[in-house]
């Protein structure tokens, strides 16, 4: 028999810790907090998946400069995606307790959009592996190319919801005291 009590504990605990990391990080990155500015980052994080995206595909032919490529396009993924999920309140990723309902049915929204991203992102380097090599025509730079297309669809994916999140919030109001 399942144990609720304890999914109820882990929800608690999920939803004390998330009102914790938001009070701690509400007062960084308070000029990014703007509607342009998210937006701004929103498009930086999509160029750099696009930039990935192509870093994966160039595997194929020279995976020892895509290998460096990747690494730096790791490092400022590293960078990007903290910054976004700060300035957008992580609303992508909040626990259902810590929301309110207009903010649940946003964050369901988004999520569910996500799903459907992740799915069709992921499922097209998916089958091409499949097919090219089903018939013989595998490689280990096919299979690097792939793996590394796919990661790439999963990041798109699952960082999905917080993006249409930080593009479709409208600015804080200046009496919460985010704005300068």
């Amino acid at each position: 028999m399942t144990d609720f009590g304890a999914v109820e504990r882990y929800q608690a605990y999920r939803t004390r810790r998330f009102l914790e990391q938001q009070r701690r990080f509400s007062t960084r990155l308070r000029r990014l907090r703007t509607r342009p500015a998210r937006r701004t980052l929103v498009v930086l994080l999509c160029a750099l998946y696009a930039a990935m995206i192509i870093i994966a595909v160039l595997t194929y032919w020279d995976i020892t400069a895509a290998y460096w490529s990747w690494l730096g396009a790791t490092a400022a993924l590293l960078v990007l995606w903290p910054a976004v999920q700060i300035v957008s309140g992580r609303q992508g990723d909040a626990p259902r307790d810590a929301l309110d309902e207009y903010e649940l049915q946003l964050r369901n929204s988004a999520r569910s959009i996500g799903l459907t991203i992740t799915q069709i992102a992921a499922f097209v380097p998916a089958a091409v592996l499949i097919f090219i090599t089903s018939g013989g025509g595998g490689s280990p730079q096919l299979a690097y190319m792939g793996g590394l297309l796919v990661v790439t669809a999963l990041l798109i994916g699952g960082t999905s919801p917080t993006l249409i999140l930080a593009w479709t919030r409208p600015d804080p109001e200046p009496e919460d005291g985010v704005i300068d």
